[in-house]
């Protein structure tokens, strides 16, 4: 090997592996003579590729987050249909269809928003099961 350190460099055993057991994350260094400061850049940089990770995830997770609470933001996603020629209101998110329009319209609207709280609490239960 050519350079600093010239033949001593392949001559002595100051490379360095680094292995953060948590995430299996590996850091090797060999560009110092000595195995101290070696081990020193390797720790450094080891460190901050976990800083790095950890704001990744981090930030995915706030995206992720607001991605459940904003929609998609297409003018498609569907909410609520009103058929009047059949007296029929559906929300699409819950999947519940009621013939009753009139009464809806009318502001009797106990029966859907009891069917969304129910279905909120089923998959708050079901996430909370998950995680």
């Amino acid at each position: 090997s050519s350079g600093a350190g010239g033949q001593h460099i392949n001559k002595t055993s100051s490379a360095i592996r680094v292995t953060h057991l948590p995430t299996g994350m590996v850091v090797e260094c060999q560009d110092e003579r000595s195995q101290f400061k070696n081990k020193e850049k390797a720790l450094k940089v080891l460190r901050a590729r976990l800083l790095d990770q950890e704001r990744k995830k981090a930030s995915d997770q706030v995206a992720q987050e607001r991605r459940s609470q904003v929609g998609t933001g297409d003018r498609s996603e569907r909410i609520r249909t009103y058929n009047f020629p059949q007296a029929r209101v559906t929300d699409h998110r819950i999947g519940l269809t009621l013939y009753k329009l009139e009464e809806i319209l009318g502001g009797s609207l106990d029966e859907v928003i009891d069917s969304l709280v129910a279905a909120d609490r089923a998959a708050q239960l079901e996430a909370s099961q998950q995680g």
